[in-house]
Order: structure tokens, then sequence, then C-alpha cells
């Protein structure tokens, strides 16, 4: 055969040669949280998701600190050719990038992309299952009745949870005082025990305690809820409120077309797939798949609503 031929025929199976090279080994999906919790767990069907489509096995990696920064660096320095992903929740993509004074090991707007979206978090207005509140209305008259008496919880500042009772202390005219944990758990011993008297977060976070009855959901924080939690929104009462929240897979700017691709394939045929569905459901979370583009608009809107929310609270890292 002579070489132009040869040449030629090299060029145009190029682009199937470069997308049969992912993976050519063995995959990773970085959390930036501890075990246990709603992006843990997210994390574990990625993987699950991965090393059934990609045909590699996948592992999972807890970096935790810096409000999921830790991983999103690893990913960042060693993820180009993305065998080595994260799991990014709404708050390290959008959350931490706008928190003044928050000292990030990465550049989460610029050396990282969105893959694809895997699921909805609804968030619940949770009180103990002995609490005196029953109603979200409850809450907001003592809370106008005695001015600063009324405590919430969330897992640091500058969490999701510290945004939505922000958002509830302004929109409803109150006057509440946050009570940053290091952490959902050790927030959520703190409700069940009565210590503090809510928390608005994520149903992923409390289904156990939901569903053991050591809590109670008062209300879901946006108009869709969750099949699994009925309850009333809390825009029933503070009309306007909503927020929720969303379970991503994003790697390291850079990552090959046919990294992307591929994953955000894994996670498509993944969530057509009734078992994990099932399992996404029954951790209070709402299956969804978005790709590339939709998920990196959204990142975009919500920057934008959480960097208008932290200005007007005046909120700052610690």
């Amino acid at each position: 055969m002579r070489r132009w031929m040869i040449a030629a025929l090299i060029a145009a199976l190029a682009p199937a040669l470069a997308l049969a090279a992912f993976p050519e080994r063995p995959l990773r999906v970085l959390v930036g949280f501890p075990a246990g919790g709603a992006g843990d767990f997210t994390a574990r069907i990625i993987a699950d998701m991965g090393a059934a489509a990609l045909g590699q096995n996948a592992v999972v990696e807890n970096r935790t600190g810096a409000n999921g920064a830790i991983a999103a660096e690893v990913v960042a320095r060693t993820g180009g050719d993305g065998h080595t992903v994260f799991q990014c929740p709404m708050g390290t993509m959008t959350i931490a990038p706008n928190l003044p004074g928050q000292r990030l090991p990465v550049d989460v707007t610029a050396e990282i992309i969105p893959i694809a979206n895997l699921a909805f978090s609804t968030y619940g207005f949770v009180v103990a299952a002995n609490s005196r509140f029953q109603s979200v209305a409850q809450v907001l008259a003592e809370a106008r009745a005695k001015p600063g008496a009324l405590t919430f919880a969330s897992a640091g500042i500058g969490s999701a949870q510290h945004l939505a009772g922000e958002m509830l202390k302004r929109m409803a005219a109150i006057d509440i005082v946050h009570v940053p944990f290091r952490g959902g758990a050790p927030a959520i011993v703190d409700i069940i025990g009565g210590r503090v008297d809510f928390m608005i977060t994520n149903l992923g976070d409390v289904s156990g305690q939901l569903r053991d009855g050591s809590m109670r959901l008062l209300a879901v924080a946006d108009e869709t809820g969750h099949p699994g939690f009925p309850a009333e929104p809390i825009s029933k009462t503070v009309p306007g409120y909503g927020i929720s929240g969303w379970f991503g897979l994003c790697g390291a700017r850079g990552m090959p077309a046919e990294a992307v691709a591929g994953w955000a394939r894994a996670l498509e045929q993944g969530l057509a797939n009734p078992q994990w569905s099932k399992r996404l459901l029954d951790q209070g979370l709402t299956p969804q798949f978005e790709g590339p583009q939709a998920l990196a608009a959204r990142i975009e809107r919500n920057r934008a609503q959480f960097r208008e929310l932290i200005g007007a609270a005046g909120i700052r890292a610690e």
C-alpha cells in the first residue's frame, strides 16, 4: 500500500481511535466530603455508572476540606485526561467562589468544567421530632415575637444551608441566629437534641432521620418538592422563597471531548436504569440528567443568585 494511502487511512481512522482510547485505565471519582453524606452517596453511584458504561473499574476517594475544593484541586492537577473526575455539588461550584475571604486551593471557575448533572436535591425545613413547632408559620411567629431567640443550623459558614437560612431571614424579615457546624452530621445531632431550633437542608442528608422519626419535615424549600417526602413549600408562607441543590460530575479543564462525552453518556445511560434511579429517590434526591451545556448554564445562574445573596447578607468566610 502506498504511503499516501496509509497516511489517508490513519487520518480517517484517527477520530475512532481517539474515542476508543478512553478510558485506558481504572477511573477515580473524588468527593470533597466525608463518607455517609449525600455527596459521597452520589459519587458512589457515579462510579458504578462509569464502571458499567466505560468498562473500567471506578473507585471513590474522599478528599475533604475547603467546601469540597480539595477534591476539585486534585482533579485540576491530575485529571486532565478524564480518568480522574469529581462529584461536584452546587456549593463547591457556585457558593464557595463567591464567598469573600474564602481561600480556595483551586479556581473552580477557570480550572474545572461541567460534565453532567445526575440529580437535584430538594431542601427541607426540618426540626426535631419533639419540637414545639408544627409549621413554618409558627416558627416565623415566634421569631417575630422574640427577635434573636431562635437558631438555625448549617454545615458551616457559606454552606448551602447557611444561605437557605439567610434567605429565609431576609425574605421573612425575621431576626434568627445562625449556628454553623463543621459539617452536616453534627448539625443534625444538635437539631435532634434540641440545642438548635431548625435547619433548611438537603433531604438526602436527613432522609434516614425523617424515616426513623427522629426528625420532622415542616416544609420543602421549592415548589417541586420530592415524591417520597410530601410537604407544602415554604413559599406558601414566605412568597417567592425557593432554593434547591444539585449533584453533578465535573472534570479538569482541557479534558478530551471523548472523555467528557463518555462520562456524560455513562450518567445518562445509568439514569435510564430504574435500579439506580430508585436508589437516588430513596435518598431524597430527584434523578435528572443534564449534559455539559445545560449544567454550565445552571452553574452561571446559581453563581449570580448566590453572589447577590452573599453580598446582601454580608457573609464572609472565617
